[in-house]
């Protein structure tokens, strides 16, 4: 792929530091010409310099566009689609994801069913808002069917033994597979929407960008687990 055919992408203020240097033709004249006066330059705004700074460019649109996100706005510009019904039972499935725990709050204190309702309400996420319903729909009708309630309002062991049975793909039963698929879907964004957050920083152990005196290196534990020592 050519410079010219790669997708372009970046933040909004690439636009702001493009300088365009603007190149002066002197056309060639006839002698007769030679000795008429030369028209007053038309004078301009000086262009700006490079680490000058510059005005944020607004743009129009709910984010830009996928290649080019305006991440300092980021917001959702679209309704979210999930009912009130579906949240629950998200809810309830998130849960017994990342469950609360004496070093961290559960995936939805945190707000991953909103951050699912998001992702799978976007423009163009109609296969993901069909799986995403589809599965909050299963886990209510197994449930029904397995314990007479609804999966938010089973017990704890009554979710955990259906969660067991589309926690694994490659085990999952065939008139499981979509579930486990489903699942698989599930997991992945609770965990996205749970890490990010500065609850789920703490959990992992992430400090950010803060200096530190001196940086030990691995642990000899770690060291020995990854064969280096």
């Amino acid at each position: 792929m050519s410079d010219e055919t790669k997708p372009t992408s970046g933040i909004a203020r690439r636009d702001a530091l493009k300088v365009m240097a603007a190149a002066a033709v002197v056309p060639m004249l006839p002698e007769s010409a030679a000795a008429a006066p030369a028209p007053a330059p038309a004078s301009r705004e000086p262009l700006p310099l490079l680490d000058e700074p510059q005005r944020p460019v607004r743009r129009k649109g709910p984010r830009g566009t996928p290649s080019d996100p305006v991440l300092q706005v980021a917001k959702a510009d679209w309704p979210m689609k999930l009912s009130l019904r579906e949240l629950t039972t998200l809810s309830a499935l998130c849960d017994m994801i990342i469950p609360a725990d004496a070093k961290s709050p559960s995936a939805s204190a945190v707000g991953a069913p909103g951050y699912i309702n998001e992702w799978a309400s976007r423009p163009g996420g109609d296969a993901s808002l069909v799986r995403v319903r589809g599965g909050l729909a299963w886990l209510d009708r197994e449930s029904q069917a397995r314990f007479g309630t609804r999966f938010h309002l089973a017990t704890n062991a009554q979710r955990t033994a259906i969660c067991d049975d589309i926690c694994y793909l490659p085990k999952a039963k065939p008139e499981h597979q979509f579930a486990a698929q489903f699942f698989d879907t599930i997991r992945d964004q609770t965990a996205t929407a749970f890490y990010t957050t500065p609850q789920g920083w703490k959990d992992l152990g992430y400090i950010g960008n803060v200096a530190i005196p001196k940086f030990e290196g691995p642990s000899a534990a770690v060291r020995k687990q990854i064969g280096v020592e």
